[in-house]
């Protein structure tokens, strides 16, 4: 049997949302007889959409990392994480980014200082400090 995909799983939610959507609509437009029958049919309807889904979810290749759980069972909104940890993941590149443009200033001042003790080794700078993405003026 063929891995289950997302997709897959996808669109059979969206048939138990639509099985639920109907049942409401029924329920709420209750006619007497034939609204019992199509109720029953839909019914029907959602209990075989409930099995398949909990046959071919298992088989998802999904793996949800500990601390979400831990989240959850916690009785933490999921969504609540999410917005942390991208807060602190913009944090982080903040850092990041700002140690590399130390990093690439103190290249140039080193470079600059460099070429002028050693006026020899001028190309040498040069070319290492534009492989790493500088640039010397002349």
């Amino acid at each position: 049997m063929a891995p289950t995909t997302l997709a897959q799983i996808d669109e059979q939610l969206k048939l138990i949302v639509q099985n639920l959507y109907n049942l409401i609509v029924q329920s709420l437009d209750h006619q007497g007889t034939l609204t019992e029958d199509a109720m029953k049919r839909e019914i029907q309807s959602l209990i075989q959409n409930l099995v398949l889904l909990t046959r071919t979810a298992p088989s998802l290749p999904l793996e949800i990392p500990p601390d979400i759980i831990r989240y959850v069972e916690q009785a933490r909104n999921p969504d609540i994480y999410t917005r942390e940890f991208v807060e602190l993941a913009q944090a982080q590149n903040q850092r990041l980014k700002g140690k590399s443009e130390a990093f690439a200033q103190l290249r140039d001042i080193l470079a600059k200082e460099v070429m002028t003790a050693m006026p020899e080794v001028r190309n040498e700078v040069k070319r290492v400090v534009e492989s790493t993405g500088g640039r010397i003026d002349d």
